[in-house]
């Protein structure tokens, strides 16, 4: 109770009804109430229900006009709405009050890039980075703004950095269409084959796994390949079938015995009868929301949002082959379910709302550990 996002949240008031808290704040009953309201706008956002959630954040600030974070969300609301120019002035008001904010700085630079304005996202992410040099994700929206703006080169150099810090940023940055622009920087090649170098490490060592799995398109698969057989890091294989020709790939045995490889096989259990699981933080993180918003509209009954949200745990880009290889018999039921919905409609979906929730609920269990 007393920190949301490492703010502090409570009143220093006195208050016969106040409590203290093991760090000594006093716990009021203001406190208790726009806290309450905070975290039910929180859950409207979550909904997408951003109007609403707007109104809860106001009734909040009424209690506390200086509640930090209830001005970010609210600000954050009016983003989601494309109310650009009062998200700009509410997060305004919060670096008035806390000009260090990285996560404000980040924020209204993500408002100026919505509004195409690039120059000053720019502005926006150097602040933001400047506060927190860390911050992977400041750093990959400021190589993504300055692409935008026509300075290939340096955004290059921060989507560099922004992959030093999260890995993941490498094969988020090879879909993003932001980066058309510098497709022809040999930075931007680089993180190219480190994507196809991780795929194929993981064991995705087909022409056609690559493409599914990176959404990169054929040729630049191929073109990388190439450059990277040439560098001595993999050994590319054609082979004709009945189909036609089929590229195989595999790392040198120098490159392996530096970054190693992961074998996975959907069909083999280990010794010990767990199962290794390859998931990133984030991806669990992701995929626990998906089952539980799957659940959530499973027993509501709403057979849109069930559908896309199966489509995301199926989809290979996504999360589907992750799940296919980790967890084979979930990946089996899912594609069931969505043929049935797909098939059946709103008639299924009735029949079989609890059965389905319950296996979703199940498989975050199972997938969480």
């Amino acid at each position: 109770m007393e920190k949301i996002f490492g703010r502090k949240l409570l009143s220093e008031k006195k208050d016969d009804n106040s409590s203290r808290t093991a760090s000594g704040y006093k716990i009021t009953q203001d406190d208790i109430k726009k806290v309450n309201l905070y975290n039910k706008g929180l859950n409207k956002m979550s909904e997408e229900k951003f109007e609403d959630a707007i109104r809860c954040f106001d009734l909040s600030l009424r209690i506390d006009p200086f509640f930090v974070d209830a001005l970010i969300k609210k600000g954050y609301s009016h983003f989601h709405l494309k109310q650009y120019s009062l998200a700009i002035s509410i997060f305004d008001q919060v670096l008035d009050r806390d000009i260090n904010n990285p996560e404000v700085w980040n924020l209204k630079g993500l408002v100026y890039y919505k509004s195409k304005n690039y120059e000053k996202a720019i502005e926006c992410c150097e602040k933001a980075i400047d506060f927190n040099p860390n911050n992977s994700m400041a750093w990959y929206n400021y190589a993504c703004y300055l692409t935008l703006a026509g300075r290939a080169t340096k955004g290059m150099e921060a989507l560099k950095k922004s992959i030093e810090l999260d890995i993941a940023n490498a094969k988020k940055a090879v879909k993003d269409r932001d980066f058309v622009n510098a497709r022809m920087e040999e930075d931007y090649k680089r993180i190219i084959e480190v994507v196809i170098l991780e795929s194929i490490r993981q064991g995705n060592d087909h022409l056609g796994k690559i493409i599914w799995i990176t959404g990169l398109d054929r040729v630049e698969i191929q073109d990388a390949t190439t450059r990277l057989a040439n560098k001595g890091l993999l050994i590319k294989n054609v082979k004709t079938t009945f189909t036609g020709k089929d590229e195989q790939y595999e790392l040198t045995k120098e490159l392996i015995s530096k970054i190693g490889v992961e074998k996975r096989n959907s069909q083999t259990k280990p010794l010990d009868g767990k199962k290794e699981i390859f998931f990133s933080t984030q991806q669990l993180k992701d995929i626990s929301a998906i089952l539980y918003e799957s659940s959530e509209s499973s027993e509501r009954g709403d057979l849109k949002s069930l559908l896309q949200n199966i489509d995301k745990l199926l989809n290979p880009i996504l999360h589907g082959t992750l799940i296919l290889d980790n967890f084979f018999e979930e990946h089996r039921e899912l594609r069931l379910f969505n043929s049935r919905l797909r098939e059946r409609g709103q008639e299924y979906l009735n029949m079989n709302k609890e059965e389905i929730s319950k296996f979703m609920l199940d498989m975050d269990k199972k997938i969480r550990g």
